[in-house]
């Protein structure tokens, strides 16, 4: 039975027999014998195994090169080399795949431009390797996190006929002939009327806590939107729980705990791959993600947080005024200059903000809030919703959107209507948080930026 590299390495005694099956790193001949490094992907480590020359297998040891499918069979035995506990003494080696001198990802330094063009490829670099285990630890957190405190998760629809933004940066869902420029009939579509990517799953997230009290979800959401910077695709994961009687000060303690519970989880259970991101990509990393868990949040009104960017002098290069959205330049001056630490900005602007968020009693502002964090800016964005028919309606009438086609959102307020509060947190944007890499396409198995959709 096959034994994956990480348990092999963390093991508590020798095993007379072992078989490791993995990826050729390097190898290294003498007359007598070979060392392999092998990696299978279970952990950031290497094994090595030594096979003396003679063993069965031995003699297709020149196709092992890097990059080459290998099985191994024989002791596991401790390691006289510094650094390592373990290694293996070959009995019998198997090529089950070469790889010819073309392979793309030898022993060298690569720039993430070159493995972006790779990316089939790329997890079977040790940076990327870690980047993708870290995701898949950070998305059980995310699921422990709602599950012990009796959160429900519901799977939002991916195809939708709402525009939750509003914002108009929807990809178009049709069965209709694109070449003929007199298909465009919603109303003889697939689904009779004209649908989309979800741009979130919030609207039917509002329907499902409105029965259950705390629900959240957890998948892709898309946007048309045509930005070429570093935190900005076309397609991510997006976690947004939501939860019934609950106000603005609810959601950002839940935010909150939320962010903090997710570090700490990653600094606990990272099992050595956030050295590789310590040494390689940030050295401060560790040192800001321990600062996140033990400090306190900084909490601060929009209109604050103008007047902060205002006196501080900074020349931006997006000037700031009130009633403008705040740039990722202004929310990281006020965690990673200003406060020096994780910030929650609330009360924006009702001008820049959606329409299904609770307007405050002064008429100018909204229950919006977005928690930042040094090194990204916005992490999480979230509101208490408009739980208020009249006031909703007006809110959409304002927006252009009409009640006939939102009219089950309505019927939410017109059936047992109640506060009610949730957020979304860019799975991504906590992912490049966590492990300090500086690009969101850098964080996404196969990226889907303007311009780009290969693989």
């Amino acid at each position: 039975m096959r034994t994956l590299i990480k348990h092999a390495l963390g093991s508590d005694s020798p095993m007379d027999s072992i078989v490791i099956k993995g990826w050729v790193r390097t190898r290294r001949d003498s007359k007598e014998f070979s060392f392999l490094e092998m990696n299978d992907g279970s952990c950031l480590a290497n094994i090595q195994c030594i096979a003396d020359a003679g063993i069965p297998g031995y003699e297709h040891i020149g196709k092992m090169s890097t990059g080459a499918a290998v099985g191994i069979t024989g002791k596991l035995i401790e390691s006289p080399g510094q650094g390592q506990k373990w290694e293996v003494q070959v009995t019998e080696l198997e090529l089950i795949g070469e790889a010819p001198s073309d392979y793309p990802l030898q022993k060298k330094g690569h720039t993430p431009e070159f493995l972006r063009s790779i990316s089939h490829l790329r997890p079977r670099a040790n940076l990327y390797g870690a980047v993708f285990r870290m995701r898949s630890r950070l998305a059980h957190a995310v699921h422990r996190f709602f599950e012990e405190r009796d959160f429900t998760l519901v799977h939002t629809p991916i195809i939708t006929a709402s525009d939750c933004e509003g914002a108009g940066e929807m990809f178009r869902v049709t069965t209709q002939d694109p070449t003929n420029t007199k298909a465009d009939k919603p109303e003889e579509d697939f689904f009779a009327k004209a649908t989309y990517l979800t741009v979130s799953g919030q609207l039917e997230g509002e329907a499902f806590a409105t029965a259950l009290s705390n629900i959240y979800t957890f998948g892709p959401t898309f946007r048309a939107e045509n930005s070429h910077t570093s935190r900005h695709a076309a397609e991510f994961w997006m976690v947004e729980p939501e939860m019934a009687f609950c106000d603005l000060e609810g959601d950002m303690d839940l935010a909150e705990e939320f962010v903090k519970y997710l570090v700490k989880d990653i600094l606990e259970n990272n099992e050595g791959d956030l050295d590789i991101f310590c040494k390689f990509v940030d050295k401060s990393l560790r040192e800001r993600l321990e600062f996140v868990v033990e400090r306190s949040f900084q909490r601060v009104s929009y209109t604050e947080a103008v007047e902060i960017l205002i006196q501080s002098g900074k020349k931006f290069e997006y000037p700031i005024e009130w009633g403008v959205n705040l740039q990722s330049e202004h929310e990281r001056y006020l965690t990673e200059e200003h406060f020096k630490s994780p910030t929650t900005v609330y009360n924006y602007p009702k001008s820049v903000k959606p329409f299904y968020m609770r307007t405050n009693d002064d008429g100018k502002t909204v229950t919006a809030m977005d928690l930042l964090v040094p090194g990204i800016g916005e992490i999480i964005g979230g509101a208490q919703r408009e739980e208020r028919m009249d006031v909703l309606k007006k809110n959409m009438e304002e927006h252009g959107l009409s009640d006939e086609d939102y009219w089950w959102y309505l019927d939410l307020r017109k059936y047992g209507t109640c506060p009610h509060a949730g957020f979304g947190m860019g799975f991504e944007r906590m992912l490049m948080f966590v492990t300090g890499m500086k690009n969101i396409r850098d964080v996404i198995p196969f990226s889907r930026t303007p311009g780009s959709c290969e693989f």
